[in-house]
């Protein structure tokens, strides 16, 4: 690892070239006083951004997966090659408000407790949107969805899910949008479980780096937009992902299957409530359409 570089930031990309191309932009131009590498791993896209980053960012390292491997192993391609102290994981549709970068970095620098961080997220119209959870999936968070997150409002406050208090806060885990971890920290836990395509592999991987006796913290001065969300229509191939992805971490993380069951009865009993609620009451065919597909695969 070279001491000169402060943070590798690693981007995944499957044909996503125009939000690449619009978050390079911004991390050029707002990441400030500080040593950064760019990796971009490309899933074997097809849209032409491999020859977008070769023009418009020759100082961007490509890695290329060779196929489409899902967003933790593309990661771990990337993690493999990084030589910065700090690792900074970003998605494609995120642009940076500010010095977002220097920001989380300089902020793991002077926590020897604190492994990974992330900031605050908006969406497009500049709005809060979810950056993180204050817990990691259990019994508690599947009653919570289950209650439209009325335990988390009356536990946290209106910082559940987004950093309101103008100061760190410790989390449950950082979305993988925006994820700065430490390398060392990395190389103690382990990278991305590879038996996840997509979907809570960030998770998983905070779970195991809690475990080892570090701490999440969201710093809410750093600011990124995140575009994810904008469609709310029925993707199959993600929402099977979800639910596979979703089973599996509890698979790994519960030592006890009663807790596991209680888990899948609590989920079984969220879709069963959004049935009848976009059927009855919201007359919502979309979400009606997306939440019968999730009981049938469920």
């Amino acid at each position: 690892m070279s001491q000169n570089i402060d943070v590798s930031i690693i981007i995944v990309s499957y044909n996503t070239r125009e939000f690449l191309r619009e978050c390079l932009y911004s991390l050029f131009e707002k990441t400030k006083s500080l040593s950064f590498e760019v990796i971009v791993v490309d899933n074997e896209s097809s849209d032409g951004s491999v020859q977008m980053i070769q023009e418009l960012f020759p100082q961007v390292t490509i890695l290329n997966s060779g196929e489409n491997v899902g967003f933790g192993r593309a990661n771990n391609i990337g993690i493999k090659e990084a030589q910065g102290r700090n690792v900074f994981l970003l998605n494609p549709d995120t642009i940076l408000l500010n010095n977002a970068i220097k920001i989380l970095s300089d902020f793991l620098d002077s926590h020897d407790e604190v492994a990974v961080c992330g900031g605050n997220l908006y969406n497009v119209d500049k709005e809060p949107t979810h950056s993180f959870l204050r817990y990691l999936p259990s019994v508690f968070g599947e009653l919570d969805q289950l209650t439209g997150y009325k335990l988390s409002k009356w536990c946290y406050g209106k910082s559940f899910e987004f950093n309101h208090n103008n100061r760190p806060l410790h989390v449950g885990y950082i979305t993988g949008a925006d994820m700065m971890i430490k390398k060392i920290v990395l190389d103690e836990v382990g990278c991305f479980d590879p038996d996840f395509f997509m979907y809570f592999e960030e998770t998983e991987l905070t779970y195991r780096i809690r475990k080892a006796g570090y701490k999440i913290m969201s710093v809410p001065e750093a600011c990124i937009v995140h575009l994810e969300g904008k469609s709310h229509s029925l993707k199959e191939n993600r929402e099977r992902m979800f639910l596979t992805s979703r089973r599996l971490y509890y698979k790994k993380t519960l030592r006890c299957n009663l807790i596991f069951y209680m888990c899948q009865l609590l989920y079984g009993l969220n879709i069963c409530i959004h049935i009848l609620y976009y059927f009855f009451f919201h007359r919502d065919k979309e979400q009606l359409k997306i939440w019968k597909y999730r009981w049938i695969i469920f």
